[in-house]
Formats: structure tokens, sequence, C-alpha cells
């Protein structure tokens, strides 16, 4: 989603890449490798005084400068907290990307209650239907971008922990379905009429929430966005198990795309590193 910066170089080592997955209070490194099916492997993980100025600078430095990514590509994951994830309306007789670019910022401001000054914004630019689109601080765009030329790696790709993984799982999606991802406590939802996104929204996970607690929210959500209730939810993420379909439950079913087996006791960050690498 957000912009990707390309320095035209190929990786050094074959088949391998480097995954940063940055929050406001960590940071993980992963390394990524295999064809057929991918495995990760945490290199480290760091804490950050979240709150306190230029500590997540000093902390990309410190990893950076510990790990040596020298010639390595690096994906970048970052926090949905860190960013602002917004749906854009195009207008009506929109012909140019202009046009398309004029909309996102105008209902930014409408939204954030300001124009998008020091946001750099991209997005799934479409002019027939509602599209998706994704602001990240120019300062901390302006740093990785920094820090790739100080440390010579490539910087393939920045995107939200989101807008990773629901591309990841493009291919499984089904008709009538809703997505949503699980992560550090928040369940976020893409809600879709039909084929098109309708809305995304974030929901926060009470302690010991049932499956009758997830069939409220979706119901409740549906209602708020005015679409339908989907046939059925496809969750990445560590969702609770109970959520799961099972016998009697007739209002939606419910898929968990992820299980433990792919990221055993993993730290929080680590975790959002590996959102969307490719099983």
């Amino acid at each position: 989603m957000l912009s990707e910066v390309k320095f035209g170089a190929k990786p050094l080592r074959f088949g391998q890449s480097l995954r940063l997955g940055i929050a406001a209070d960590g940071l993980a490194l992963l390394r990524v490798g295999g064809w057929f099916k991918p495995v990760a492997d945490v290199l480290a993980v760091q804490p950050v005084q979240a709150g306190t100025p230029d500590a997540l600078e000093s902390g990309l430095r410190a990893l950076l400068a510990q790990a040596d990514p020298r010639g390595w590509t690096v994906s970048v994951v970052l926090a949905d907290d860190l960013v602002r994830l917004w749906q854009v309306p195009p207008p009506k007789g929109a012909s140019r990307p202009g046009d398309l670019q004029a909309a996102a910022a105008l209902r930014y401001q409408a939204l954030f209650g300001a124009m998008p000054a020091g946001w750099r914004i991209s997005a799934d630019w479409n002019a027939t239907q509602p599209f998706l689109a994704a602001a990240a601080p120019e300062p901390l765009l302006a740093l990785l971008e920094t820090l790739a030329r100080a440390h010579r790696f490539h910087l393939v790709e920045v995107v939200p922990q989101f807008v990773a993984a629901l591309n990841a799982t493009r291919r499984d999606r089904r008709s009538g379905a809703w997505f949503g991802l699980v992560h550090g406590g928040v369940l976020s939802l893409a809600a879709y009429e039909g084929a098109a996104l309708a809305a995304v929204r974030t929901a926060v996970i009470p302690e010991g929430a049932d499956r009758d607690w997830l069939e409220a929210l979706v119901a409740r959500e549906a209602l708020r966005v005015g679409v339908g209730r989907p046939e059925r939810l496809q969750l990445s993420g560590p969702a609770p198990a109970g959520w799961a379909s099972s016998a009697g439950r007739l209002k939606f079913a419910c898929t968990l795309l992820e299980d433990e087996d792919g990221a055993p006791g993993w730290p929080l960050h680590a975790r959002l590193a590996r959102t969307g690498m490719q099983a």
C-alpha cells in the first residue's frame, strides 16, 4: 500500500531477505528464506520507550548497527497505530490520478481534522469504486530511506500491518467473506459489500471474548457501515480457537487462516514483522 522505495539492486543472499517490524514500543528483525514454503528466523527483538522523543530512531539505528544488513533486501511492516487508514469514495467523473489524490486528501481532512501535511499517502487508486488509502509519517519514511543508504541495504517495501495481511490473503478470500486481523489485543476488520471494500473498522478484544462477542461485533459493524452481515469471516493472526466455525453456528462461518505452528511463542513485534509473509 505505502509507496515502495526501490533501489534497483537484487539481493546478495539468493532466495533470502529481511523483514523489519516497527511499532511505537518495539522493533523486530527477521531473516526469511525458502522458495516453496518460506520460513523465518528471529534475528533481533528490541524494546523502544514509547512516547520518548527520538526513541524510535535511536532504536532503529542500534538494531541495524548490530544486525549489519548491508546488501540485503528489507521489507518493513509498520504497526497500524503508526499509520492512518481510510476509505475513499472516488469523485464522479474522475479521470486523472490527480482527481483521486485530491479526493484522498479531502477525505483525510474530513476524518482527521487537517490536511495531510507531513504524511505520505498511497492507495489502491480506483476511479470506479471506493478504495483503501494509507498514510505514514513522512519523517519515519525519510528516516528509513536515510538508514537504507547509510547501511547499504535495499528498502523494497514499507507497508502497514493490516494491508500486509490483507494483501497476503487475497487468493484465500472467499466470495461473501469479510477479512480480519488479530494483533496485540485488537481486531481489525475489512467489511465488504460484494467484491468492493466498504470500510475498515477496529475494536479492542476484551479479555475472554468468545464467539458470541465476535458475532455481536460483526452484526454491529455491519449496521454501522450499512452493509449486509457477511457469510464468512476469515481471520489472520492469533485469533482465539473458539471463534472458528462449529456445529450449530448459523449466523456466519469463521475461518482461522493461521495457527501457532507458524510462529510458536513468538514475541508480538516478531509477529508484526512476519505479517504478510507468504506461506
